[in-house]
């Protein structure tokens, strides 16, 4: 859904991709540096009750996925290990969200089952990922699903970001309440998807199937 929004936000983070090019930093590089800067966010902040100041240093960073994009295609320096590398440390930095996450309530969120919450939408995140890129290397195309991961990082970021700033500003603890409801829509969701992603290679599969036998009965 928010896949949408990437040329918009391509376009406002295209002067710094610019400098940077300028600078003769590699597509790589930046690649690489945002996901230290969303782990080191992610894992410092999170589990020491620094929501807010966690949200922050993660967003600051997770806009680094569009700027190596940017640069790769205006450098024409795309390449199969860039798309690899890419790709790869996405995994990573989205791990490192819902695993600090996970750690806050097992630390001074105190609650288990909230951490458990977290753990599954870690988990079924990275099978609706791992869905599409099997799929992907056996010819065929599963990018479907209600929750991909732009929209994941969006509704988790906003959420514990609002609620984590409010509850600084004074409001009652129970604006806390939201972290877990979204942890909770987003297991449900990334769990549709992953189910939506199955369903739409068992149709792939089976046209295939069918359309090679045809092809065989026809030859004989």
């Amino acid at each position: 859904m928010l896949e949408r929004f990437r040329a918009f936000w391509t376009a406002i983070w295209a002067p710094l991709g610019n400098l940077l090019i300028r600078w003769g930093v590699s597509p790589n590089t930046v690649t690489f540096v945002g996901t230290l800067g969303v782990v080191a966010g992610a894992l410092i902040f999170f589990p020491t009750g620094h929501l807010f100041t966690g949200v922050m240093v993660v967003t600051a960073f997770v806009f680094s996925d569009m700027i190596d994009g940017y640069m790769a295609r205006t450098t024409g320096n795309v390449s199969l290990y860039g798309n690899f590398l890419d790709s790869t440390l996405d995994r990573i930095g989205d791990a490192a969200i819902f695993g600090g996450l996970a750690m806050y309530y097992v630390g001074p969120g105190h609650n288990h089952a909230y951490a458990a919450l977290a753990i599954v939408c870690l988990a079924m995140g990275n099978v609706t990922s791992y869905a599409r890129a099997k799929a992907e290397s056996l010819g065929m195309q599963a990018k479907v699903g209600i929750a991909e991961r732009a929209d994941r990082l969006v509704f988790i970021l906003v959420t514990t970001g609002i609620a984590a700033l409010l509850h600084d500003l004074g409001v009652d603890r129970r604006i806390l309440w939201a972290i877990p409801i979204m942890l909770g829509y987003l297991a449900v969701a990334s769990s549709i998807t992953v189910a939506q992603r199955i369903h739409a290679v068992h149709i792939q599969s089976r046209d295939i199937t069918r359309a090679a036998a045809t092809e065989a009965t026809s030859t004989d």
